[in-house]
């Protein structure tokens, strides 16, 4: 199944962070017992060929590539073995991070990812049957998806790259985590992490690419005012 789907028919969107074992690697962060989580408003939420503008606040700003899952009915308190019979299919995401404000204090994790136009997903929704076996498996966190390629494109080049194998924590497992902790609703976002960041700057076009979807491109430009 592949629909379409709107900026404005997305619900809570949670984010997971340093989830790619190769990516926390890069950053030397240590893997955590719990995935880490934090949230995006509504207001950074833009969709297919829309401006990602850079904040004056920001002089580096970065975008992740990721595998978002979205939530098709109420899901509170399940089980990793039931959690993907809840995701109505996945989509491209385009998380931003205004990096160099969170290097300063790890404690603005929420202002580093909540200017407007740091959640890019879409063009289109795609069942979890047609980019893998969600059921199948046992080789890695991501079971029957370990398949499923992430990549993080700059001007047309990929420059960060890696599969679902690659994740600390799987798609299941994140759900159920999540689910544990707070109700989601149909609607709801999760973007399960990424294999890494690039750099933005006025002019660039920032692409994700997963195996199995349409790609989600946007440009990018100096905010205005």
């Amino acid at each position: 199944m592949r629909t379409v789907i709107r900026p404005d028919e997305a619900g809570t969107v949670v984010g997971v962070g340093l989830n790619f074992l190769p990516h926390a690697a890069d950053l030397q962060a240590k893997p955590t017992e719990y995935p880490t989580l934090f949230f995006k408003g509504q207001h950074t939420i833009i969709g297919p060929g829309d401006v990602i503008p850079l904040p004056a606040m920001s002089s580096r700003v970065t975008a992740e590539a990721e595998l978002g899952l979205v939530i098709g009915r109420r899901m509170y308190r399940v089980d990793a073995a039931d959690a993907l019979d809840y995701v109505v299919g996945g989509c491209c995401v385009l998380d931003q991070t205004a990096e160099d404000i969170l290097q300063m204090d790890s404690r603005m994790l929420t202002v580093s990812k909540n200017f407007p136009g740091f959640f890019s997903f879409g063009p289109e929704l795609v069942s979890l049957d047609e980019l893998g076996s969600p059921a199948g498996g046992l080789g890695s966190a991501a079971g029957g998806l370990a398949g499923v390629r992430v990549c993080t494109h700059l001007n047309g080049a990929c420059l960060r790259s890696a599969t679902l194998a690659d994740m600390r924590f799987g798609p299941a497992e994140l759900l159920s985590f999540i689910s544990q902790v707070m109700p989601l609703e149909r609607g709801a976002i999760v973007s399960t992490g990424t294999p890494g960041a690039v750099v933005l700057s006025p002019g660039d076009v920032v692409e994700c690419h997963i195996s199995g979807m349409e790609p989600l491109i946007n440009p990018v430009a100096a905010a205005a005012g």
